[in-house]
């Protein structure tokens, strides 16, 4: 028996050994310095994922602005020097960004290619979403969603004590389920016959699934988590023609798509339309936490929002009340708020771990600010703008909330930031860059503005404990937009108008 164990430890080393000698990477002339790890195909996956920041901190002080990584069997070029964003966007040509995102959205939501070059699909989808998500439609979206937030926050007819108890309740689970439930209805219309008990089903299912999905991405199969993936076919289900046939005033995104998507069967189009709800929440519910509680924990902050949102209502006639019909803001109205900007920029600020990735069509020159580089085909160039967000030179004390940093001397919105010096053309990327920044984030900024008013106008806000220090920002979640807490905060909460 030792002997066959210690058989297989010489075959073993052995091609260890002939992987280090053939499998790694060499570097070239003129390439970036190059990190390859030491464990096949990994290469330094293990310490990315632990710590992202740190890993890449300790990398740029080692390297210098511009290095490469072994990351599960691809090799990533990391640009960290702010000031060469714009020069990475500008090699566009060489470029191929939808490989690698509809690859890992088919993969995750179990659909087809929605690659145009794939055939099932005769139009651009990027450019249907930007018409689906802004512009007009915009307007048309940002109604709905302003009443479904009040619908949801708006209680029932209830007794006067009721009304005027203190709740005391998570808030990040809060947010999670008003965001969830007014989303959902905005972007997939209401049936009328659905009770609260099977929104609340679909909220436990999507977060059953989103729970998994950094595994997905990171190449896991579906089936490893049964659990998950009975949430995502359910999920789903629910989005499914039949079901979407029951609801009124769905939104023409999802409409859009239905009609794209001709080529593709029932269950792969409602496959689709779960990547535009994931898409829709999963980042929006942790931003909507953080706006929320860095606001509140902030007297300043609190004490100028809510100035500001009786000063928009009180412009425009409006007032919250349960007695009233509702409130309407227009983009105008909502877009000329520049304190509650300043709010939302500052905490997805302090929370946003986006990765921005280009995959090479072709071997190239990559031209920097800090020098040229050779980049192979196939490589991957990666933007991480965290390390950005929280470069003391741009922004000084950054892990400290300030809620009024991205505001002028006038109170206005403030757009001049500087990196050695120079003015930044790129400053505050927590939605992507160039072709793959983020189509809805002009809606996501609005529903969280949305909500603030909401809250600021609706409700007394407490901390359960006042001096609560900030939590942790969950690092499993790295590199796919903004991290969640790791544990929730209590807060309680009461309605103004009882």
């Amino acid at each position: 028996m030792m002997t066959i164990f210690l058989i297989w430890g010489i075959v073993i080393a052995m091609c260890c050994c002939l992987w280090l000698i053939l499998g790694m990477r060499r570097r070239k002339t003129g390439e970036p310095p190059l990190e390859n790890g030491l464990i096949p195909y990994l290469g330094c996956a293990l310490q990315f994922g632990a710590n992202p920041l740190e890993f890449l901190r300790a990398n740029q002080r080692k390297h210098g602005p511009v290095f490469t990584c072994k990351l599960m069997g691809n090799y990533v070029h990391f640009i960290t020097n702010p000031l060469s964003y714009h020069k990475v966007l500008c090699h566009g040509k060489y470029f191929d960004w939808k490989k690698f995102h509809f690859t890992t959205s088919a993969k995750v939501f179990g659909h087809s290619s929605i690659d145009p070059s794939d055939g099932n699909t005769t139009e651009n989808i990027s450019k249907a979403f930007v018409k689906n998500l802004q512009g007009v439609a915009l307007d048309s979206l940002t109604e709905a969603m302003m009443t479904n937030l009040q619908h949801v926050l708006r209680p029932p007819v209830t007794p006067e004590s009721k009304k005027s108890a203190w709740v005391t309740e998570g808030m990040y689970a809060f947010c999670y389920r008003v965001m969830f439930e007014a989303g959902y209805l905005t972007l997939f219309g209401r049936d009328l016959t659905e009770q609260d008990a099977l929104i609340l089903k679909k909220l436990d299912n999507f977060k059953q699934f989103d729970k998994i999905f950094p595994a997905l991405v990171a190449g896991l199969p579906i089936h490893a988590f049964k659990t998950a993936h009975q949430a995502r076919e359910k999920l789903a289900e629910g989005l499914s023609n039949e079901s979407l046939g029951k609801r009124d005033h769905m939104s023409e995104l999802v409409r859009f798509l239905n009609d794209m998507l001709f080529t593709l069967d029932d269950m792969e189009k409602a496959k689709t339309q779960l990547a535009v709800l994931w898409a829709s929440q999963a980042n929006t519910i942790p931003a909507t936490f953080w706006s929320l509680f860095q606001m509140i924990r902030s007297p300043e902050a609190v004490k100028a929002a809510t100035e500001e949102v009786n000063k928009t209502l009180e412009n425009v006639g409006q007032k919250i009340s349960f007695d009233n019909k509702p409130i309407c803001l227009n983009q105008t109205q909502l877009n000329d708020m520049p304190v509650l900007d300043s709010i939302i920029k500052e905490s997805l600020r302090l929370s946003s771990a986006s990765l921005n990735i280009r995959t090479a069509k072709q071997d190239f020159t990559l031209h920097l600010q800090d020098g040229s580089y050779d980049i192979r085909k196939d490589d991957i160039i990666a933007l991480y703008p965290q390390l950005m967000h929280l470069d003391p030179e741009i922004y000084p004390d950054p892990l400290t909330f300030k809620y009024d940093r991205y505001l002028d001397e006038n109170g206005r919105t403030k757009t001049t930031f500087y990196s050695n010096g120079l003015r930044l053309k790129y400053y505050y990327m927590p939605f992507g860059s160039g072709v793959t920044i983020c189509p809805g984030r002009l809606f996501a900024v609005q529903e969280i503005k949305q909500f603030l008013i909401l809250m600021l106008s609706l409700f007394e806000l407490e901390l359960v404990e006042s001096h609560v220090q900030c939590p942790p920002l969950d690092q499993s979640r790295a590199g796919l937009g903004i991290l969640p807490p790791s544990h929730d905060i209590e807060f309680k909460y009461k309605f103004k108008h009882s």
